[in-house]
């Protein structure tokens, strides 16, 4: 996250005073959490809240539960947020959270009260005007649920734009289940029609929710699904994957790759498959200095967070194959989520056109302004010019431009505050 915003900060020429504040959270909340188990002992779980700025409006960013979490991810995530609310020009900050534990070793019940007691110690930092927590890994609209209630018992009113990505029956906003893919597919089309380019054929990797509309989406816009893949492998066929069919198998046999129809490929084989669109929607560092050689994509699509390693994007962007970075690709998710807190907050709901519509809007004015701000990058920059024209560097790649565009933003806002 440091090196990618001082890449950014260089091309920008980002102020000290403004880079200081930024490689820093505003705050940082370290929570224990006792929970009484099934089994009537207490167990205390660690959990953190960091609010990275919220010099652009309250806190947003997820709330994770992994049994790998440590804080200097959540550190990196609410950071990445901060960037991604700037890049589409919504007026939110960026946060992130979550809890140490592997949800596989609890109840239901106890899931409720690790859920319940998250919200009591961090319930003095969240709120619509503070710090709005969403759903992320291992997370779901159905803990957005006990959240919003918890917070809401707290407050002694209901208040449920204290999270989003709650279900529809409880102040949810239509289209947001599918909001990431819809917004790669708007932020695509954009991108293809501003450069002259086609898509014929794509690779999907990872078949969740993300990846999952992502494959259904471009299917039903006539793009031949060469291949998709979750955690139990993936599926390859010359013809096109039959979409409806792997998420059948998927409801099946819990994974696409036993989908009739179609060859069992692996994941690093998936990524090697000659193809106009690889789409990234599984975990993070999947396309790495060792493999990144064998991807064969004409351009790459970052859906999930951090897919490609640092390494790795120098070697893509010297080959000269575009990357439409998470913090622009992904966005969408982030953006009907502020749509679902404005809904919230009027207590007026949308139609899912309208829904669509606004999305849409939003998506297409940040990559316009992402390929703006590149075309300015390469043309200022005397000494790019001259690395380029001898071999040595590479065109300024959309991942340092959509920075830029966001640093920009928020550098601004910390002037006309005061700040800086």
């Amino acid at each position: 996250m440091l090196a990618q915003m001082e890449e950014a900060g260089n091309l920008l020429e980002l102020t000290a005073d403004a880079k200081v504040i930024l490689e820093n959270p505003e705050r940082i909340l370290f929570v224990s959490i006792p929970v009484r188990m099934d089994s009537g002992e207490i167990q205390v779980f660690e959990g953190y809240r960091v609010q990275h700025s919220t010099i652009r409006g309250p806190a947003k960013g997820g709330v994770r539960y992994s049994k790998d979490l440590n804080l200097e991810e959540v550190k990196a995530l609410a950071a990445w947020m901060s960037i991604k609310t700037s890049v589409v020009n919504i007026p939110l900050g960026g946060g992130k959270g979550g809890v140490k534990v592997d949800t596989s070793h609890l109840s239901d019940a106890e899931l409720e009260r690790l859920t319940r007691g998250y919200v009591q110690a961090i319930a003095p930092i969240i709120g619509p005007r503070k710090d709005v927590p969403a759903p992320d890994m291992y997370t779901n609209q159905r803990i957005m649920g006990w959240m919003a209630d918890e917070f809401s018992r707290l407050q002694g009113e209901t208040t449920f734009g204290v999270v989003t990505g709650k279900p529809l029956e409880i102040g949810g906003s239509v289209g947001r289940d599918a909001a990431t893919a819809q917004g790669g597919i708007y932020i695509l089309e954009r991108y293809l029609e501003k450069v002259g380019r086609e898509v014929q054929t794509a690779v999907v990797q990872g078949f969740g929710n993300v990846g999952g509309h992502m494959a259904r989406l471009l299917h039903e816009k006539g793009i031949r699904v060469l291949a998709v893949s979750d955690v139990g492998g993936g599926v390859f066929s010359e013809k096109g994957i039959d979409i409806p069919g792997a998420y059948c198998a998927l409801k099946e046999h819990g994974t696409v790759s036993k989908m009739a129809g179609g060859k069992q490929i692996s994941n690093e084989e998936l990524l090697s498959l000659s193809c106009d669109l690889l789409v990234l929607a599984a975990l993070e560092n999947q396309v790495r200095s060792d493999n990144v050689d064998a991807v064969c994509a004409q351009m790459i699509m970052e859906l999930a967070n951090g897919p490609i390693t640092p390494e790795a994007d120098k070697i893509l962007a010297k080959r000269r194959i575009p990357v439409i970075p998470d913090i622009l690709a992904n966005a969408g998710g982030v953006t009907v989520s502020y749509f679902e807190l404005v809904q919230n907050e009027s207590n007026l709901y949308w139609s899912l056109n309208k829904v669509h519509r606004r999305l849409k809007i939003i998506m297409n004015n940040a990559l316009d302004e992402v390929l703006e701000n590149q075309r300015l990058c390469e043309e200022s920059s005397e000494k790019l010019k001259k690395k380029i024209a001898s071999g040595e560097g590479y065109p300024v790649t959309l991942r340092q431009s959509a920075f830029v565009t966001a640093l920009k933003r928020i550098e601004r806002a910390m002037k006309f505050r005061g700040r800086i």
